[in-house]
């Protein structure tokens, strides 16, 4: 056993060390610096500061500042009443209205699982439809009557050339009235090419010209203005 204050203020004094240096060496209030040496411990704020500020100013004087602490401990710590168990608060009960949602979640489970039980026991249960064979009792598929596509028109190819002498031409599509396709003087040594299903042509002088309708010549009445219809089957005198 020995004098704490005493024993602080003697080592203090050894290293020629005042309380304002101490302050702002320790970062311990000079008050509290010299109530450690006077032990007036009651000065403190508690003895958990009391047991802090003895044992770094006495470590910071180069002294053991454990033995100080329990030289502390064993003159003025009685002993530490224990803290008085907190009571555990129990969990609130369910209220009314999530015991009604807990039971229609748990009537719709079970609902949904005698669903699916009866669906099963019938599909496993249940007779496979018996086939009827083929032949029996069935009428035989009738077989759709083939449309023939109509026949397409055939294509006239004329080849008109300037053999002779100079020719005038106009060239209608279809009839007297359709789209002209060509219309002037066809000089001596021209040729031309129409194309169509029908053609309907006036010409003077037909004479001047040679013709080839389908890879065939064909001979153009003469003799002043004509009118001539031309199709795939031949050439005719127009109305």
């Amino acid at each position: 056993m020995f004098e704490i204050g005493n024993s602080l203020r003697e080592a203090r004094l050894r290293q020629h060390l005042e309380f304002p240096e101490m302050e702002q060496a320790t970062k311990i209030r000079a008050k509290y610096l010299r109530a450690l040496e006077d032990e007036q411990f009651d000065v403190l704020p508690a003895q958990t500061y009391v047991k802090g500020f003895l044992r770094s100013y006495a470590e910071y004087l180069g002294l053991d500042g454990q033995l100080y602490v329990d030289e502390y401990n064993s003159r003025f710590v009685v002993g530490e009443e224990e803290a008085p168990p907190r009571p555990r608060r129990s969990a609130p009960p369910p209220s009314r209205g999530a015991q009604v949602q807990s039971r229609v979640v748990l009537l719709t489970l079970l609902g949904i699982a005698a669903v699916t039980a009866i669906v099963i026991v019938a599909w496993t249960w249940g007779e496979p439809q018996k086939k009827e064979p083929v032949g029996l009792g069935t009428t035989p598929a009738q077989t759709p009557a083939v449309v023939q596509p109509p026949v397409a028109a055939k294509t006239v190819r004329l080849i008109v050339t300037a053999l002779r002498g100079n020719c005038w031409l106009e060239v209608h599509s279809g009839s007297a009235t359709g789209r002209i396709i060509f219309q002037g003087t066809l000089e001596r040594g021209q040729r031309h090419v129409f194309t169509g299903r029908k053609l309907w042509i006036t010409l003077d002088r037909p004479e001047n010209l040679r013709t080839i309708l389908n890879g065939h010549t064909r001979v153009l009445p003469g003799g002043g203005v004509k009118t001539l219809i031309v199709t795939s089957r031949g050439v005719r005198p127009g109305v």
